[in-house]
């Protein structure tokens, strides 16, 4: 695979990666909380990290070709972003001290919803199916599961500088102003369960 087939495809990619979603929710609401960023973020690059090796793997047409896996994989995804939705509209995420940041909540768990956010998204899941082998070719000297892969990595590396920008611009824009913090975190949940009524209503209602 060559390095401007690389660069064309991250520049193709930027266009999703800046598109507000879940994603954006989830890294705006660790950017309230004040210390889950960076733990929130590699949660959901360790996701599409995931999905990457899925697709090249080819378990991904695999999924994709199976209409009840789809569905499972949507209503999964689906119900855990309105899970998380009406987590932040009942308890909206506030700015924290530092010491208060600690207590609310671990490493581990942040983690552990970041990577659930991006893995459980059937249209992340979409887009890597249906965007990254039109990059790849036959010719190259990489095989069809290595330019997946790299394709993949390069889209995570592209996420990994914007939701970084977006959880901590949320941290230093939000950090001393509660009222606010609360309304763009009541906001981001409202997303989060309108995101997840678009899944099940197109899985479901647009076939």
């Amino acid at each position: 695979m060559s390095e401007s087939t690389l660069a064309a495809f991250w520049a193709f990619s930027l266009l999703f990666v800046f598109t507000p979603g879940a994603d954006w929710a989830y890294a705006i609401s660790a950017g309230i909380r004040n210390r889950g960023v960076g733990a929130s973020v590699l949660g959901l690059l360790a996701g599409y990290v995931v999905l990457s090796i899925l697709i090249a793997a080819g378990v991904g047409v695999l999924i994709a070709g199976n209409p009840v896996l789809m569905a499972i994989l949507t209503v999964m995804g689906a119900m855990y972003l309105a899970w998380l939705g009406y987590g932040m509209l009942r308890n909206p995420p506030v700015p924290h001290t530092d010491s208060a940041a600690e207590n609310a909540g671990s490493w581990l768990t942040w983690f552990r919803q970041g990577a659930l956010v991006s893995g459980l998204n059937p249209k992340a899941f979409i887009f890597f199916l249906a965007f990254l082998p039109p990059w790849t070719s036959e010719t190259a000297t990489w095989s069809i599961p290595a330019q997946l892969l790299a394709l993949g990595l390069v889209y995570t590396a592209s996420c990994s500088v914007v939701y970084s920008m977006v959880g901590f611009g949320a941290n230093k824009a939000l950090r001393t102003r509660p009222g606010v913090a609360r309304l763009v975190g009541r906001f981001s949940g409202v997303v989060m369960i309108g995101l997840a009524l678009m899944l099940v209503i197109r899985e479901f209602f647009q076939n």
